[in-house]
């Protein structure tokens, strides 16, 4: 048996394949960039688009092979309305359905896949479980929320396919929207808040996510479908404050009306001007806390990394990377358990 892994390279699964490769395990990372990577004295790489079903199939799935689907596009760069569908549909909903239909013509039955907490929309039950209601704010979303559709129909057809519902994942190598933040604070200049920033705001650390897939893994991939995310995070107010101190900045923060904000961003977004995705600032003032119990309960997944020292770890890798320190990114970025 040996482990594929789509988007491999990729945030995610460059942890996941490192943590396989030390484990022993026979690992092949098919994606469309490698590297400069350790674990690929090991790992075995393939250079594979998801959108081209013949280059999936290239691949050579075995039956017994593990596969992960980690290949996606996110909601960086930020996109104009018109161009959205066609940003994420062919990577992440095509993409997904070339992986299962590859895999079914190996006879392979064993997937990962990982979707999106954006599947829920707006908060109708605190906490969320996996139970939660799902009504997409935007085409990010819905993409992935027809991946578990797709997903759904495949299962009763003998596949067993273990699906993943991250928050905001934060690590080594990813800013995205969170760069936008640390640049005010820098030159300490305000920081407007959507809402009071009496909210908690979520995280989930790349590292706990590459063991929630590993851990599917050793669990036999139930047919389930996980919440991912950070345990008691803390109100916005005092996440960010934290960072602003631990920063040395004078910025101060500016609680605001959060339906004027969303009011205004709204405006953006019509004219093709978007600060940010709808499906980031409609539920910036939301209580949107993932319960993420299952996973513990199921596949003894508990998350390792706490919210404030993750968001400071981006901050201190943000900061490296302003100073030239390439080579210290990985060390500084990791977060303190």
């Amino acid at each position: 048996m040996k482990h594929v892994i789509f988007g491999g390279d990729g945030f995610v699964g460059r942890h996941l394949a490192k943590t396989l490769v030390a484990d022993g395990e026979e690992v092949v990372v098919a994606d469309i960039v490698k590297s400069d990577l350790p674990h690929y004295a090991t790992a075995r790489f393939i250079d594979c688009d998801v959108t081209d079903l013949g280059a999936v199939e290239a691949v050579a799935i075995a039956p017994d092979d593990m596969v992960y689907n980690l290949s996606a596009k996110m909601l960086s760069p930020i996109q104009v309305r018109a161009k959205r569908h066609d940003f994420f549909y062919p990577v992440n909903y095509f993409g997904t359905e070339n992986i299962i239909h590859a895999m079914d013509k190996a006879g392979a039955r064993k997937l990962v896949h990982f979707t999106t907490d954006m599947i829920y929309g707006h908060t109708v039950t605190y906490p969320m479980t996996e139970e939660h209601p799902v009504s997409p704010l935007g085409e990010y979303g819905q993409s992935k929320l027809d991946t578990e559709i797709l997903a759904e129909k495949w299962r009763e057809k003998g596949m067993n396919i273990s699906l993943f519902r991250p928050r905001l994942i934060i690590g080594p190598g990813r800013l995205g929207i969170l760069e936008k933040l640390f640049k005010l604070i820098d030159h300490n200049l305000p920081v407007p808040m959507i809402g009071s920033g009496k909210n908690p705001y979520q995280f989930i650390s790349v590292f706990d996510c590459a063991e929630a897939a590993r851990l599917a893994w050793k669990a036999g991939v139930p047919n389930e479908a996980y919440n991912l995310g950070s345990i008691n995070p803390p109100p916005v107010k005092k996440l960010l404050g934290d960072l602003i101190k631990h920063a040395g900045s004078k910025s101060i923060l500016i609680p605001t009306p959060g339906w004027a904000v969303k009011k205004t961003l709204d405006l953006l977004d019509a004219v093709n001007m978007p600060l940010m995705d709808p499906e980031q600032y409609l539920i910036a003032d939301e209580e949107c806390v993932l319960d993420v119990t299952k996973g513990e309960r199921q596949l003894g997944w508990v998350p390792q990394y706490r919210d404030e020292d993750m968001l400071i770890a981006a901050y201190s890798e943000y900061r490296a990377k302003l100073a030239g320190k390439t080579g210290k990114v990985a060390s500084h970025a990791q977060p303190a358990e």
